[in-house]
């Protein structure tokens, strides 16, 4: 089986509170916050936008102050990047996706070390703030903890998706990450970040299996994520994951 992530993200986009159409592009706002990693486009499949079509879609970002930027599988939609390129876009990142199907996922050994539950869904208020809290930790700022963040992770386990963690000993949360909930068949596993202080416990890979397994209980026929560097992409790999395609991610700065 083929995965679409293409076909995923325009559906994931479209759950988006203020998601718009633009010009053969599909733009999941958010008016909770203005990171560019939550307000971005997607190109339907096939799109062949013209520039009046990738000027309409810059001005949908400009018009509520935001970056404009998009993520999309190339091979899906080929006349994007050249359409974007020539209205002065660039590229951000390119990155290799991987996929996990029912059949493939190896659940890992337990994470040594830690006392309570290995691997738990959030309950209450107060573990959703210490996922968002340790997320925020484990990469390095990238991202304020929020109530937004709160807020967005109590969305996803609400609506279909999942949220999972693993406690730390002194109370909190050591690491935690979630998934979407499933589209077309899939869905998007993201945000696996571990606290510095309980890295090469096995944290990582028994919030991946987690959320994987919980994805196949909700009949999705596989989950896709994206990897950020060789050491995470083994342990992926090992978990049952495996290389399908690329997705681009490119941003117009001036």
């Amino acid at each position: 089986m083929s995965t679409n992530v293409q076909n995923f993200a325009v559906a994931n986009l479209r759950r988006r509170p203020a998601a718009m159409e633009v010009g053969g592009f599909v733009v999941g706002f958010d008016p909770a916050t203005s990171s560019p990693y939550v307000n971005y486009a997607t190109p339907l499949p096939g799109a062949e936008p013209t520039a009046a079509d990738v000027a309409a879609l810059v001005s949908a970002f400009r018009d509520r102050g935001l970056k404009p930027r998009l993520e999309f599988a190339p091979d899906r939609a080929p006349e994007v990047e050249p359409a974007l390129r020539a209205a002065g876009f660039g590229v951000e990142a390119v990155h290799e996706y991987l996929v996990c199907e029912p059949g493939a996922l190896s659940m890992p050994p337990s994470a040594g070390g830690l006392t309570g539950p290995l691997v738990a869904a959030p309950t209450t208020e107060q573990e959703y703030v210490a996922i968002d809290a340790a997320l925020s930790e484990a990469f390095e700022g990238e991202f304020a903890a929020s109530a937004e963040g709160v807020a967005r992770l109590r969305r996803t386990q609400e609506n279909g998706g999942a949220v999972r963690f693993v406690s730390a000993p002194e109370g909190g949360c050591a690491g935690g990450g979630s998934c979407s909930a499933p589209a077309v068949g899939t869905a998007e596993l993201a945000g696996i970040g571990t606290r510095p202080a309980f890295r090469r416990r096995g944290i990582g890979a028994a919030v991946t299996a987690a959320l994987t397994a919980a994805m196949f209980e909700q009949g999705a026929e596989s989950v896709w994520l994206e990897y950020s560097g060789d050491g995470s992409r083994r342990v992926y790999e090992r978990l049952g994951y495996s290389p399908q395609g690329t997705r681009l991610y490119m941003a117009l700065e001036a």
